[in-house]
């Protein structure tokens, strides 16, 4: 095999690799300093930020997201948007931590527990009962009771 078919089947790896979405606060360490970043997209092999100072194609940086601490370059820029590649794959368990998905609490239960449908009348407004006084009498039935 070639070394252009290696590279090919590299780069085709990197763009086949799993990535989730996210919408998390990160940090680029460049040689000009720190720089605040949103990522919005994570997988093994790199992620996509959003980040207001530029950087160029090929800056080395370092990607720091909690306890994830990763070397790597910029591989793409458009924009304020930055892909970058990590210089090693990150483990699938790394990656796993950023994009976690939190059930959502169950709902709350009413102080009574069972369901029970409230009946006509019920937390009506003054205008809301002389509505229905006056639909009710027009229809020969009482729709409320007083």
């Amino acid at each position: 095999m070639h070394s252009e078919d290696r590279a090919g089947d590299e780069q085709a790896g990197a763009r086949n690799a799993k990535r989730s979405r996210v919408l998390l606060a990160a940090k680029l360490q460049t040689s000009r300093g720190e720089l605040d970043a949103r990522l919005r997209d994570l997988s093994r092999r790199g992620a996509l930020l959003e980040c207001q100072d530029q950087l160029a194609v090929g800056d080395e940086v370092v990607f720091q997201r909690g306890a994830t601490i990763v070397p790597a370059r910029v591989a793409w820029v458009a924009g304020n948007r930055v892909g970058i590649e990590f210089v090693e794959p990150i483990e699938e368990s790394e990656v796993l931590v950023h994009v976690r998905v939190r059930a959502p609490a169950p709902p709350q239960q009413p102080p009574h527990s069972r369901f029970r449908r409230p009946r006509i009348g019920e937390d009506l407004s003054d205008y809301d009962r002389k509505l229905a006084r006056v639909v009710g009498a027009s229809l020969g039935v009482r729709l409320i009771d007083e």
